[in-house]
């Protein structure tokens, strides 16, 4: 009985397919600015369907914990953030995705715990260097009036024009944006890393805004993944998304 229950285990553990004991995919997937984790709810449905396990962090002060905003609330916070869900979880070989502004926080999390992370993904992200912020790649910019606060606490999401519904995009922290990022633990460039651009194919490649994040990937020789889409495929393309995600683990 013991040889058959041994020959079985050695045939189950030959078939990845069949492993039981196989390590379940685990994804933690940081949203963007004025966002929250909402947005990312059916991309985890789907992803778990294929088997994987699925985090989303919701940034202090946004989405579901809007009401904590504060003007204290900066990049560090965000950053401590997702650290705090890998620690407290105890996830280990986690493939960690930064969506735009999160892009800033995954890097500031990989500089911190390398370790937990199997892969990041950006997705059409911010991909920083050491001192960088979100503001300074902005100043100047045709986009630059996005970061503009009247009260300068916060940067509101000129677009929402009903602030009763739910859910949707709400001021997110000034000061986070004006953080200039630490990085200090050169690790963080040997986790495996793959950049997501997403870009409008009337407009091309080359005119995305996140073209050059993108660039700075490649010169990392990180994988390059060009994805027609608007900046939110999560939302408007969906299965496409899930499907890139799902091959990336």
């Amino acid at each position: 009985m013991m040889k058959k229950f041994a020959l079985f285990l050695i045939l189950l553990l030959s078939f990845p397919c069949l492993n039981i004991f196989a390590q379940q995919p685990t994804y933690v997937i940081v949203h963007g600015a004025w966002g929250g984790s909402w947005q990312f709810k059916n991309t985890a449905n789907e992803l778990e369907k294929l088997g994987s396990k699925v985090y989303r962090v919701n940034l202090t002060g946004l989405g579901e914990r809007y009401h904590l905003a504060n003007a204290d609330i900066n990049l560090s916070t965000h950053i401590k953030d997702v650290v705090n869900t890998i620690l407290f979880e105890r996830l280990d070989s986690v493939i960690l995705i930064g969506h735009s502004y999160g892009g800033m926080v995954v890097t500031g999390v990989a500089d911190s715990i390398p370790e937990k992370l199997k892969k990041v993904i950006y997705l059409d992200a911010f991909l920083p260097e050491n001192g960088e912020s979100v503001a300074a790649y902005v100043e100047g910019s045709p986009t630059a009036d996005i970061i503009s606060s009247p009260d300068g606490e916060y940067v509101f999401p000129s677009w929402v024009k009903d602030t009763t519904a739910f859910p949707r995009d709400v001021p997110h922290p000034l000061a986070s944006i004006k953080e200039s990022i630490v990085l200090k633990n050169s690790k963080r460039l040997e986790i495996p890393s793959t950049y997501i651009l997403t870009f409008d194919p009337k407009n091309g490649v080359g005119k995305d805004d996140f073209y050059f994040f993108s660039t700075r990937a490649k010169k990392y020789n990180w994988k390059v993944i060009e994805m027609e889409a608007d900046h939110n495929p999560q939302i408007n393309k969906l299965d496409e998304l899930v499907k890139i995600l799902n091959n990336e683990k």
